[in-house]
Formats: C-alpha cells, sequence, structure tokens
C-alpha cells in the first residue's frame, strides 16, 4: 500500500495515489455544487475505483439513473448487430441514426428499406434524410392521419409490424447479457471494461450465425426431401 522514506514518514504506492487525486477531485466537484447551489457538474465523479463512469439518466420507474457504459447498437434483417458509438460518457444518440444509415450502405450497398426507431430518433432532421433516400421509418406520420382509409389502414398495420419486429433488439440485448457477458462487466479499467463489452457483442454475433446456418441446413434439407 505504501512506500517507507527516510525523511517523510510513508509515500503512497501509484494505485493509491490515484485514489487520492480522485477523492481530492470529487470533493471540489461537490464543494463546488454546494456553493453554486446546482446538482450538475461536468464530469461527475461517482466512483473511487471507477472515476470514469458516469452518472446517465434513463428515466425508467425502477432505474432512473444508471452507472456504466453508454451502447449505442444497430441490428439489421439477419440480427446482426453492430457497435455505432460506446461510451461512458453520456450522450445524445438521435442524432447519430444518419450516420448508423450511412454505415449501412458503406457495408450492405445500400440503405435499407426501413428502420426501427425510438422516440428520439424520429427528429425532423432524422425523417427527412429517411424520405429522401427512401427509407421507411418507423412511427406516426408528421401532420395530420391520412384520410385515405385504405392508408389509414396501412399505415396501422405497419406500426403494428413495427412494434413486433422491432421486439429483436430486445431480445439481442437480453441475448448478450444473460448468456455471453455483457450484463456482468468485472473489468475495472476503462479500455478493459469497453473491450469486454464489444467481445459481448462479438460472441452474440458469432452464435447468431451459427444459429442462421443451422436454420438454412434445415430449410435446405426439409426442401430435398
Amino acid at each position: 500500500m505504501h512506500k517507507s522514506t527516510e525523511s517523510e514518514g510513508f509515500e503512497l504506492d501509484s494505485k493509491y495515489q490515484d485514489y487520492l487525486e480522485t477523492i481530492r477531485k470529487g470533493y471540489e466537484q461537490q464543494k463546488y455544487m454546494l456553493e453554486n447551489n446546482t446538482r450538475k457538474v461536468a464530469d461527475r465523479i461517482v466512483s473511487i475505483s471507477q472515476p470514469y463512469v458516469r452518472p446517465v439518466v434513463r428515466g425508467k420507474v425502477s432505474k432512473p439513473t444508471e452507472f456504466g457504459a453508454k451502447l449505442h447498437l444497430s441490428v439489421d434483417e439477419w440480427g446482426f448487430a453492430r457497435i455505432e458509438y460506446l461510451s461512458f460518457d453520456a450522450y445524445n444518440e438521435g442524432p447519430m441514426l444518419i450516420q448508423a444509415l450511412e454505415a449501412y450502405k458503406y457495408h450492405h450497398g445500400c440503405y435499407p428499406e426501413r428502420v426501427l426507431v425510438d422516440q428520439i430518433y424520429r427528429t425532423r432532421p432524422n425523417i427527412a434524410f429517411c424520405q429522401k433516400n427512401g427509407i421507411r421509418i418507423s412511427g406516426p406520420r408528421l401532420g395530420r392521419p391520412a384520410k385515405n382509409e385504405e392508408l389509414r389502414k396501412k399505415d396501422v398495420k405497419n406500426a403494428a409490424q413495427d412494434n413486433i419486429d422491432r421486439i429483436q433488439i430486445e431480445r439481442y440485448f437480453s441475448t448478450a447479457k444473460r448468456r455471453n457477458g455483457m450484463g456482468l462487466i468485472t473489468k475495472k479499467r476503462k479500455d478493459t471494461s469497453l473491450t469486454t463489452i464489444a467481445l459481448s457483442v462479438l460472441v452474440t454475433n458469432i452464435f447468431g450465425s451459427f444459429k442462421l446456418a443451422v436454420e438454412e441446413l434445415k430449410s435446405g434439407s426439409s426442401t430435398m426431401t
């Protein structure tokens, strides 16, 4: 824990020097919030051993605030995921939709037919980009409901199917957390924690490819018989 010196007693190891520096910074942050009557401060420290971890406000009833990395993930129509952005800092993922769609086009040579998103992604710039490039974005149309009965029924049917298909991303997260290590990050360093998360996505994709291959083999064998 410490090293002795001849004149001044003890010298902390580098590990505990880092802890002490983190405690000092945390004290300065708490002092700033007290003196300025605020609850917000940049790069707020919530862990002495992991000073890079930031509180992320999620708005959930059971867990309004979570601590850990924030993962921006996209899943294609075959069930394979790609990490669009990964960081311990809080960020707004809404503007990142266009970047994700451009990445899809880079990998597949075209834009997707549709994109299933949360409400946070349904901004006017994102909707305009999708309309310009022939991408149907999930969610209600802007403006008043369609007067044409057939068009209205089509919108309702598409919305129902989108909600069903969007379960795939939730299923992916559940599988990655329960089976492939994403829900049990025990690493203490920032780089190893991020690497563990990335590996859990990779492993989930690998098992997904195995499942897809098995389904294709079964389909092929049934066709042959």
